[in-house]
């Protein structure tokens, strides 16, 4: 979610909604603002929000699936850098592609706060916490519940008339 054009003026309740924050230990300076940021964006909205921790981005959409399937949202966090090879592109596109088809096959909305920056100045600025310009770790959040909200409302309509 860009800074500009952000949404304004809506007011999400996620009162009684569970949320799985899944982080990377990899860049844990970054990971770890992220992180609060989007606890603190859970409890601020209402939800309960469990923490998981994995290595690294890859292992983000295979724990990220497991919890797809008992959380009404997930929120993945980490932090990929670029570096002199090709690497970040792999890892990038691959946790793009597999946080949504996570998202995709369980019907469960999934949060994809991991930066792909590149230079640590650009993930700070993105991390939230003081002197940031932007917080991702609590948009992704924000971003997760308000789609598992809509879906509750879509469940609550109930079967299709044919």
């Amino acid at each position: 979610m860009a800074t500009h054009g952000a949404p304004q003026g809506y007011t999400l309740k996620a009162e009684g909604m569970t949320v799985a924050v899944v982080s990377t230990r990899w860049n844990a300076h970054i990971v770890e603002r992220l992180h609060r940021r989007a606890l603190e964006k859970a409890r601020e909205l209402g939800a309960k929000a469990d923490e998981y921790l994995v290595a690294g981005a890859l292992e983000l959409p295979v724990v990220a699936q497991a919890c797809a399937q008992r959380y009404d949202a997930v929120v993945a966090l980490g932090c990929v850098i670029r570096g002199e090879t090709a690497h970040f592109d792999y890892v990038c596109d691959s946790v793009t592609a597999g946080l949504t088809r996570v998202a995709l096959d369980e019907g469960t909305p999934v949060g994809n706060g991991v930066l792909t920056v590149e230079d640590e100045d650009q993930a700070l600025d993105r991390a939230g916490g003081e002197g940031a310009k932007e917080d991702k770790g609590a948009e992704a959040l924000e971003a997760a519940l308000g789609a598992a909200v809509e879906l509750a409302k879509v469940a609550a309509v109930g079967p299709a008339q044919v």
